[in-house]
């Protein structure tokens, strides 16, 4: 056991070529799932797709379950934001064939999955130096995506009919991103209290958000490293000295031609 224990923790913690190519494979199942959910969210639910979540309700619980066993803190690990949105969709997938009454209210619990993308882009940080290079604006395009994804699905289940399917899943996101953009063409409007309180949050949430990501594409790349004497996070790229206080740097850099 206690070897199962280290090879478990050595996958997810460790720096082996082997290690790496399990957490980009954990990547790649994280992103197939995320997809499978958007690509679902509207379609009628059959016995086919019903196996097919649970059968990944069980594989997102043996990834939890292995994360929570190699964990050094587990109460800390339970408190964690994507490991709660994990539970809470693994719930909603392995309950989904009892609960068919409620499954449009389930699709929008599905979208907390893309709150584990915040966890993915943490090893993608330590992986990667493109992403460290560019990660405000990757964080600001996925805080938009996250947004959209599961905003649309809130108003597909609180304004169109389940039965309407694809059309009305679209006439969703349509709503959504016109909303979002404060274009406002009218087309397709809100008419409860309810409705108008999300269109408003929508155009609040929408406008600061496109503001976050356009500033993070447009202002002078940095990386995130902090400095061992004061703190500073942010350097410029090519960077050997901390402008603040002047302690060396070891940033980690592809080199040059």
């Amino acid at each position: 056991m206690k070897e199962l224990h280290r090879t478990i923790r050595l996958l997810y913690k460790g720096q082996s070529q082997r290690a790496r190519r399990f957490r980009y494979g954990l990547i790649a199942f994280d992103a197939v799932t995320i997809l499978y959910f958007i690509g679902t969210a509207a379609l009628p639910a059959t016995d086919y797709m019903m196996a097919v979540n649970i059968g990944l309700g069980l594989l997102i619980l043996l990834d939890l379950a292995a994360r929570f066993w190699i964990s050094e803190n587990r109460r800390r690990e339970l408190t964690r934001i994507y490991n709660i949105a994990d539970l809470i969709v693994i719930t909603s997938l392995v309950l989904g064939p009892l609960l068919a009454e409620s499954l449009g209210f389930l699709r929008v619990l599905r979208g907390l999955r893309l709150i584990h993308a915040y966890h993915l882009l943490r090893d993608l940080r330590r992986e990667s130096l493109f992403f460290r290079r560019h990660e405000d604006a990757i964080l600001a395009a996925v805080n938009l995506f996250v947004f959209l994804f599961v905003t649309t699905s809130l108003v597909f289940v609180l304004a169109f009919e389940e039965e309407s399917g694809l059309e009305g899943y679209i006439d969703a996101l349509y709503f959504t991103v016109a909303t979002l953009t404060t274009t406002g063409f009218g087309d397709i409007t809100m008419t409860t209290p309810h409705g108008k309180l999300l269109a408003v949050l929508i155009m609040v949430v929408g406008v600061a958000l496109f503001v976050q990501l356009a500033r993070a594409i447009f202002q002078p790349s940095k990386i995130k490293y902090k400095c061992p004497e004061c703190g500073l996070n942010r350097h410029e790229p090519d960077a050997i000295h901390c402008k603040h206080c002047g302690e060396p740097l070891k940033i980690e850099t592809e080199g040059s031609d």
